[in-house]
C-alpha cells in the first residue's frame, strides 16, 4: 500500500521506516525543501542518529504522494496539524485512512488533534489517533513497543492495527479517542513537572507523588470531557506517563529539568531546540479545568511557573500544604 507521512521529524520518520519494513510504499514529507533534500542525500535523520534511512524510502517536500496514498500519518508538531491537514485535505482519495500520532491540544480553541483534523476533512475520513509510550528513537532502533489505534469506528482503529503491527510493534484498539487523546497530551504537562521535580534534587518520592496524583488529574479531566477512567489506566495514559517521565528521551522531561535547576522557561525551551508539547498543553489544561470546574493542583501549578513566572519552591510548598483528602475521593466522578 502507499503511505505518505506528513511530517519529518523523529516520530515521523520512525514511523515511516516501521511501516517501510512492513512492506508498503512509503513517502517521508518535510516542510522545508532543504530538509528533504538532506535527508535525500545523507539517508539520516539527525534526530534519530544512527538509524539509515533505506533508499526504498521517498522523501519529498511535495504532497505529489497524497492523492495517491491509502492511509495518510500525519506527524507534524501539535501546532502544525491544522495547516498540514487543511493543505492535504482536497488532495484526499475517497477512503483514505488518517492517522493522527502527534500528542497535545490545539492552543485557543483547545481542541483535540483528531477533531482538528476531522474539521478541515469535513468528517469525511476515517481518523485514528496512535498513542502510547513510545519514543521515537527506540521505534526507530526497532526496539519492542506497545501503542493503542483509538477511533469510534472500530473498523479504522483495526486496519491501522493491522497496517502498524510487527513483531516490533504491537497495536492495541479502542474507541475511546477522547481518553487515548487526553492521556497523550497531558502526560506531557506532568513529564515538565517530574523534571522541574529532579531538576530540583527532590528525588523518587517526589517523581511518584506527581505521577500518581497527577494520573488523577489526568482521569477527572479526561472523564468529565466524555472519556473512560479506565483508558488512563492504559498505554496512552498511565504507559506514555511513566516513559515520559523518567526518561532522557523526553524533551518535556529535559526541559523540566533546565528549568528546576533556575532557567528562565523560554531559555530552557530554546536549549531543548525542539517542540515542548507540554508547554502548549499547560495553557490548555488550565482553560480546561477552569471552564468545566475540574480541581487539577498539579497541572494549575505547572500553568503557574511556565506562565506567570512563580518560583518552582513556592509552588511546591503550596502543593504539599493543600487541605486533607482520603485518597479514594470520587466526588470528581
Amino acid at each position: 500500500m502507499k503511505i505518505t507521512v506528513l511530517g519529518s521529524g523523529g516520530w515521523g520518520t520512525a514511523l515511516a521506516l516501521l511501516l517501510l519494513d512492513n512492506g508498503n510504499d512509503v513517502t517521508l514529507w518535510s516542510f522545508d525543501p532543504k530538509e528533504a533534500e538532506v535527508l535525500r542525500r545523507k539517508r539520516e535523520n539527525p534526530l534519530l542518529s544512527g538509524v539509515p534511512l533505506p533508499e526504498e524510502l521517498k522523501v519529498t517536500s511535495g504532497f505529489d504522494t497524497v492523492p495517491h496514498s491509502g492511509l495518510v500519518v500525519l506527524a507534524t508538531p501539535s501546532f502544525a496539524v491544522r495547516a498540514t491537514a487543511r493543505r492535504g485535505a482536497p488532495l484526499l482519495a475517497p477512503g483514505t485512512v488518517i492517522v493522527s500520532v502527534a500528542k497535545g491540544i490545539e492552543k485557543d480553541t483547545n481542541l483535540r488533534l483528531t477533531q482538528i483534523i476531522e474539521e478541515e476533512t469535513g468528517g469525511k475520513f476515517p481518523v485514528v489517533a496512535l498513542s502510547g509510550p513510545s519514543h521515537a528513537e527506540e521505534v526507530g532502533r526497532r526496539v519492542p513497543t506497545g501503542v493503542v489505534a483509538a477511533c469510534r469506528d472500530m473498523e479504522a482503529a483495526q486496519y491501522v492495527q493491522d497496517v502498524f503491527m510487527s513483531p516490533r510493534f504491537r497495536v492495541y484498539t479502542n474507541t475511546d479517542v477522547v481518553g487515548v487523546e487526553l492521556g497523550a497530551a497531558l502526560k506531557n504537562v506532568l513529564a515538565l513537572c517530574c523534571g522541574i521535580s529532579d531538576g530540583m534534587g527532590l528525588g523518587d518520592n517526589t517523581k511518584a507523588l506527581l505521577m500518581t496524583r497527577g494520573m488523577t488529574e489526568m482521569a477527572r479531566l479526561g472523564v468529565a470531557l466524555g472519556g473512560r477512567k479506565e483508558t488512563f489506566a492504559g498505554l496512552s495514559g498511565m504507559g506514555d506517563l511513566i516513559v515520559t517521565c523518567t526518561s532522557m528521551h523526553s524533551r518535556n522531561r529535559r526541559c523540566g529539568i533546565l528549568i528546576g535547576q533556575g532557567k528562565k522557561v523560554r531559555e530552557a525551551m530554546d536549549q531543548v531546540g525542539a517542540t515542548v508539547e507540554g508547554y502548549f498543553a499547560a495553557l490548555s489544561a488550565h482553560q480546561l479545568s477552569e471552564k468545566i470546574g475540574v480541581e487539577m493542583p498539579i497541572c494549575q501549578c505547572a500553568y503557574g511557573v511556565l506562565y506567570e513566572d512563580r518560583p518552582v519552591g513556592t509552588v511546591v510548598e503550596q502543593l504539599m500544604t493543600r487541605s486533607k483528602r482520603h485518597e479514594e475521593d470520587r466526588s470528581w466522578l
